[in-house]
């Protein structure tokens, strides 16, 4: 599995061996599994995808670390060991080599895992594997293990060392990244209702809540059902979403001055830093605007998003 993709933190293996120590003869006693039993343990629990026993087969800080992820980001490290979206039944056996083969089964598919000749170097360990690919020549991945306190942990995926609290950074960012997309999706979704319900009354609504869900009984101005009832309550995604009318000027007839109005829409993430960090405005010019201001609303002067 050569081209297995992660979005850890990437580090050339042998940088492991400038800081760990080697283990002493009565530190090797104490070892309880084999780096090859170790490494089918940590298989079987992300195939069940148990993530409180697949964090004991992590380094004590990665493990730390793991433990504090939350509980879709753990499934999400299991689910990359295995290949498989789904939880699974782990069944082991030995191949023809006499090595192990691990066998993770789910409703919708299977993967196989078979273990080839450990290669242990004082405290690290090298356990390569082949995975066959129905159709197609099978992908090949060696993990590395070190041994800690007796037990072999899980050090590295090929080349890619295994480092739990830079991917929870890396990760944080990117549940933020994506977030903020929703927003602006969210918002430019709320504009075009705003001009529907235009065309179709004559008028802005009031508030956000008439663009919302209809009753059975049909839309009306009050409900003229353009968005679901998150977005009508102006919050979705972790952001509050607040509608400002802005007045045409001039005096115009009451008709004109209503096709005339304008209006402003500012979204604000809920919880500074954990939902998104930037704040967004979108008018009805369809310029989006959006900068980070420490969770205070964006306005029309601050820098444009893209190139709307």
């Amino acid at each position: 599995m050569s081209n297995l993709k992660w979005c850890g933190h990437v580090l050339i293996l042998s940088l492991a061996l400038s800081v760990t120590g080697s283990v002493t003869p009565a530190r090797a006693q104490q070892v309880q599994a084999s780096p090859e039993e170790a490494l089918t343990d940590a298989l079987s629990a992300a195939c069940r995808q148990d993530s409180d026993t697949f964090a004991n087969s992590l380094t004590a800080d990665n493990a730390t670390a793991y433990r504090a992820l939350p509980g879709p980001q753990r499934t999400a490290i299991m689910k990359r060991f295995v290949l498989l979206e789904d939880p699974g039944r782990a069944l082991r056996s030995s191949g023809a080599t006499g090595h192990g083969v691990l066998r993770c089964e789910t409703p919708a598919i299977a993967t196989e895992m078979r273990f080839g000749e450990t290669r242990v170097r004082e405290n690290l360990a090298f356990v390569p594997m082949d995975i066959p690919i129905p159709g197609d020549d099978p992908r090949s991945i060696t993990f590395g293990l070190v041994r800690e306190k007796g037990n072999w942990k899980l050090l590295s995926v090929g080349l890619i060392l295994l480092d739990i609290p830079a991917m929870a950074k890396q990760w944080e960012q990117a549940d933020q990244d994506a977030t903020e997309d929703k927003v602006i999706a969210d918002l430019r979704e709320l504009a075009t209702a705003l001009e529907t319900y235009r065309r179709a009354y004559g008028k802005l609504p009031d508030t956000l809540s008439s663009l919302g869900p209809a009753p059975a009984t049909g839309i009306s101005p009050e409900a003229a059902g353009l968005v679901n009832a998150d977005l009508s309550a102006g919050s979705k995604d972790g952001y509050t979403i607040r509608y400002n009318i802005v007045p045409a000027s001039g005096n115009l007839p009451d008709e004109e001055a209503d096709k005339a109005e304008t209006f402003a829409l500012a979204a604000t993430p809920d919880e500074y830093g954990k939902n998104g960090r930037r704040s967004f405005f979108l008018d009805s010019t369809g310029v989006l605007r959006g900068v980070d201001k420490q969770g205070a609303a964006a306005n029309s002067t601050d820098p444009r998003v893209g190139p709307g």
